[in-house]
């Protein structure tokens, strides 16, 4: 049976997390992860650095083999890595149990991912080869078998950020407080909090789509 879930990993467990340390502006969106039999090559989204920079950082990594910079567009360019044999943490978990990545985005802080397993063995298998490679996964949310769509899927980290953002007039025009100083307030970085707020209004948006969908 198909089992979906929300993971939370620190940046340390993922490849990209640790490149990207001496880039901690940055945030990442990733279209995609292609599972091949020895690595993986990612597609993803960057923002909020000097993507020359960034790239070059990617370079120099030994985790990578190539970096191509594929088109820039609304201040976001998309990226592709190809990934050495060497890769291990959670991308090692993904590639073994068969996980297809929904959705995963990140900071130098923290990662986010929605994963989709064929079967709860897979999904313990993913789990087992992360905790004997030491890396520390946060269960946020679980959908067995209904999908995230259709099932709330606010994160508590995402909850705060919206309701944070409405109290303290985030909204209003003009704005009685900055991004900056609500994530100075529960210690992120102001690009981690600008991620929650975003990842979390888009959730709002969905399941509000989605009922009246349900209703028509």
């Amino acid at each position: 049976m198909v089992v979906i879930v929300d993971i939370t990993v620190s940046a340390d467990a993922f490849a990209l997390g640790r490149v990207l340390d001496e880039h901690p502006e940055v945030e990442i969106e990733l279209e995609r992860i292609v599972p091949l039999s020895d690595a993986i090559i990612p597609l993803f989204w960057i923002s909020g650095g000097e993507i020359d920079a960034i790239g070059a950082t990617l370079r120099e990594n030994r985790y990578t083999n190539a970096v191509s910079e594929l088109t820039t567009t609304d201040g976001r360019t998309l990226v592709e890595v190809q990934w050495s044999t060497e890769i291990n943490g959670i991308v090692e978990a993904l590639v073994v149990s068969n996980a297809k990545v929904l959705e995963a985005t990140g900071t130098a802080d923290a990662w986010e991912f929605r994963l989709r397993f064929w079967s709860h063995d897979d999904l313990r298998r993913f789990n087992q080869i992360a905790t004997d490679g030491g890396v520390s996964i946060t269960l946020v949310h679980m959908y067995n078998p209904t999908t995230p769509a259709e099932s709330p899927s606010l994160s508590a980290e995402q909850e705060e950020a919206v309701r944070m953002a409405t109290e303290r007039g985030y909204f209003q025009v003009p704005r009685r407080v900055t991004a900056g100083e609500l994530a100075a307030e529960i210690g992120i970085s102001d690009s981690a909090f600008s991620q929650r707020l975003r990842r979390g209004l888009s959730t709002i948006l969905a399941e509000r789509l989605a009922g009246g969908r349900r209703h028509t």
